[in-house]
């Protein structure tokens, strides 16, 4: 299981795709507790919802059967002013989340969250959506070695992902 970093609330119709959908995505499995904690958001495709933000990361804390998730942006540089938004995530399935940024209005702000690939130390993960109008690269530290973003880069592009839209988050 997973959380989430972000999640779209485009409608299908307006958000970008960055995926053929063709393609099926392939999840792992993922040990909830070595998941929990800090990620930094080292790439991502563009979406609305982080215009603009440099300094992402993602806070996982387990609540029971759900987790928190504490989601902040810092604005236009790593250390610009901060905006933070916690959701709750839900396990659905080997790999797969949903994650609920509006809880007050169920069904409203829900969005798939799916683990691509995990390292073996929890060092970094990829994770996408199955329309494919979000994606990211995830890491325990704000920079990643070369190899590392190859390898993430790979499993994007083996899950249907176009990695030529791809952004670096600045950290």
């Amino acid at each position: 299981m997973a959380l989430a970093t972000t999640v779209a609330f485009a409608t299908p119709a307006t958000a970008a795709k960055y995926r053929d959908t063709s393609v099926p995505m392939q999840t792992v499995n993922v040990n909830i507790d070595r998941y929990m904690g800090k990620w930094y958001e080292i790439a991502r495709f563009p979406n609305w919802f982080e215009n603009n933000c440099a300094g992402v990361t993602a806070e996982y804390t387990l609540q029971g059967d759900t987790f928190e998730v504490l989601n902040t942006c810092r604005q236009g540089t790593p250390d610009g002013p901060a905006r933070s938004r916690k959701a709750e995530a839900t396990p659905v399935g080997p790999g797969k989340v949903k994650v609920d940024f509006v809880q007050m209005i169920p069904g409203i702000g829900v969005g798939d969250y799916w683990v691509l690939y995990v390292a073996p130390d929890y060092s970094l993960a990829v994770v996408g959506e199955p329309s494919g109008s979000t994606g990211w690269v995830l890491s325990r530290t704000p920079q990643i070695r070369q190899s590392q973003l190859d390898t993430a880069y790979d499993v994007l592009r083996k899950n249907g992902y176009d990695t030529s839209k791809i952004q670096l988050v600045a950290q």
